[in-house]
């Protein structure tokens, strides 16, 4: 560290009790108050070079005695003042990068410049500031740091813009020795930039102007910037988990309390502000945990809007437990959702808007107009429209990969937010349905999330449980999951009785498939299964029940048996068709029945169309059905 000496008289200042004097023959004739020391000069030596106090001290005593001045609030207290005091007896005075700032508000307040005397303390300080100090890293941070204690006086004077300027200028320019001693700048990160340990002991408000004064200058990556902020927020920001923070403010009462909030809330909008605009600078889900505090900490709508379109742009990388934002209302008593599900819709929203814009721009990469000219074009023209074409395939298959990823993403998120008793019906199912159906191509964790919801939700009634389970889709469930929704007695009765018909349908086509080329006695069975499984989902629901009767009447009733193939495929409509009895006379009797069991007089209520072209005995059913499938424990042990 650097130091300056000023002046080359030796010491004769004393300390008695509060009452700072001077050895000299001379009686005192100036008093000076402050902090409740009390200062006894002289003032000759200090009016000469103090504009202040020659104001005062011609405002205090019209005459030739002892004048008394107060100097309230004083920048640097008494140190700084006997400090100036010295200058002005030309006793020694030592000036590094710990003093110079409060050294140089103390000046200025007294007016120390060199309207009152060439050569004056102000001048000098500031020449060693420019000359020595900010151009060395160290000291040009330890000069940073001691503005924040006379932050108001540093400001009045510039000392802090010059101060912040010349740390950003080094930063920016490096330096070796520095990045000799300091690498690694972060705990298990050794490509961090060498200076990211050392900004991130400022405070905010330098923290800010120095990033701002990097930033402006355009030489450092976005990365660089995106690792520092990581670093800082480290640091600084609290874990925003709800009852943590919650815990860490009771602990601090409610006084404290609100300062912490304000101080953490200022941080997480300074950082948000700082963001590089590189897409990839910071990671999602570094951008989801600003997101929470800016949840828990009540940070303005722009910030949050900004983390929101910031995550958006990166949501594929993200992870589920990103997604998991507290809410900021939430308590253990309330009957809010403890999860913030409108802020996950709000990104997927953007998310949305996003992936719309970039397929409208990829479908212009190849003009309608160049394509309808009858004009014969160049193959460099062609060649370009091919490299175009390609692109935007490319692009297309990028983007229904990240589609199927952010997918997975929601119904994953779904299924944990399942788990909240408070979270209402209609959420749930806005959230299930944001998602396109292209992005799942399986239903598995969907199903997961409505099983999940069904069971922490047991009081919901029939039309309710109907209205969550219309976002699945039956077909794309696999064998795991449709053998454990066809024994899930929370599932409506309409939604078994799809998944025992698709499988149905996918068994015959799979054996159908086995069978070989040159064996197409079921291709029209096949080929109707295949047309079926192909059509809209909406539409598949309404006929379901008339096409599994038409088509299985159709086979029941005298389809060729001439080979083993054929029998196997009897034997199994024939207990489809037991099980499609069973199911459909429970849906006439109560929903209920089929959750307890079916009672024996639900048999005589059987659906009039069903069974008159089935011949199978009403007390087969049940036990051809737990041969199809093993024992719902075993089923859902395995799930």
């Amino acid at each position: 560290m650097k130091l300056m000496k000023l002046g080359t008289r030796p010491d004769i200042f004393f300390t008695s009790g509060p009452v700072r004097s001077v050895h000299t023959e001379v009686a005192s004739d100036l008093e000076i108050l402050v902090e409740h020391v009390l200062f006894r000069l002289h003032k000759f030596p200090l009016l000469s070079k103090c504009l202040l106090l020659q104001s005062l001290c011609a405002e205090s005593s019209s005459g030739g005695g002892c004048s008394a001045v107060e100097l309230p609030d004083f920048p640097g207290g008494a140190e700084a003042f006997e400090a100036c005091a010295k200058f002005c007896y030309g006793v020694t005075v030592t000036v590094g990068a710990h003093n110079v700032a409060p050294l140089r508000c103390a000046a200025g307040r007294l007016g120390m410049t060199e309207a009152a005397e060439r050569g004056n303390l102000a001048a000098k300080l500031d020449a060693f500031l420019a000359s020595c100090l900010l151009r060395r890293w160290k000291d040009a941070l330890a000069v940073l740091r001691s503005t924040s204690r006379h932050a108001a006086a540093c400001e009045e004077l510039g000392v802090t813009s010059r101060c912040a300027d010349a740390v950003a200028a080094l930063l920016v320019a490096g330096d070796p020795a520095s990045a000799s001693t300091t690498a690694p700048a972060v705990a298990g990160s050794s490509a961090s930039p060498w200076w990211v340990r050392d900004v991130s002991d400022l405070d905010v408000d330098l923290f800010w102007r120095v990033m701002v004064a990097v930033k402006a200058a355009g030489t450092v990556k976005g990365t660089a910037v995106g690792d520092a902020l990581k670093a800082y927020a480290r640091r600084w920001l609290p874990s925003v988990s709800n009852n943590v923070y919650l815990a860490e403010q009771t602990d601090d009462g409610d006084s404290n309390a609100e300062l912490i909030t304000g101080n953490h809330r200022l941080l997480v909008e300074k950082m948000v502000s700082l963001l590089p605009a590189e897409r990839n600078a910071v990671s999602c889900s570094f951008l989801l945990k600003l997101l929470k505090a800016a949840n828990i900490l009540g940070a303005s709508p722009a910030t949050k809007a900004e983390l929101t379109r910031r995550a958006a742009l990166q949501l594929e990388d993200a992870n589920v437990s990103d997604l998991l934002i507290p809410s900021s209302s939430a308590s253990s008593a309330s009957e809010t959702p403890y999860y913030d599900v409108d802020a996950v819709a709000a990104i997927l929203e953007e998310f949305a808007m996003r992936q719309a814009a970039a397929a409208g721009s990829a479908s212009e990469a190849i003009s309608p107009a160049a394509l309808a000219c009858g004009h014969r074009r160049s193959r460099s023209a062609e060649s370009s429209e091919f490299d175009g074409a390609r692109r935007s395939t490319s692009a297309a298959a990028a983007s229904h990969g990240a589609m199927v990823r952010i997918g997975r993403l929601v119904d994953g998120f779904l299924v944990e937010a399942a788990k909240d008793a408070n979270l209402p019906l209609d959420k749930m199912i806005a959230m299930a349905e944001a998602v396109p159906d292209c992005a799942r191509p399986v239903h598995d964790d969907l199903y997961r999330a409505v099983d999940t919801y069904l069971r922490v939700h047991p009081e919901m009634g029939k039309s309710s449980r109907k209205k969550l389970c219309r976002v699945l889709n039956c077909r794309k469930l696999s064998e795991t999951a449709s053998m454990h929704a066809a024994q899930n007695e929370m599932l409506p009765l309409r939604v078994v009785v799809q998944v025992l018909f698709f499988e149905n349908a996918r068994a015959a086509a799979a054996t159908a498939a086995a069978s070989g080329p040159g064996t197409n006695r079921f291709a029209d069975l096949a080929g109707g299964v295949k047309a079926l499984l192909t059509r809209p989902r909406r539409e598949v629901n309404d006929e379901v029940m008339i096409t599994d009767e038409q088509s299985l009447r159709g086979i029941a009733g005298g389809a060729p048996a001439d080979d083993d193939w054929s029998v196997e495929g009897l034997r199994r409509t024939a207990s489809r068709i037991a099980t499609l009895r069973m199911k459909l006379e429970e849906e006439d009797a109560d929903d209920d029945a089929f959750v307890h069991g079916a009672r024996a007089g639900l048999v005589r209520s059987a659906s009039s169309r069903v069974r008159a072209f089935c011949a199978i005995p009403a007390g087969k059913p049940k036990r051809m059905l737990s041969r199809l499938w093993p024992s719902s424990r075993s089923i859902a042990g395995r799930y």
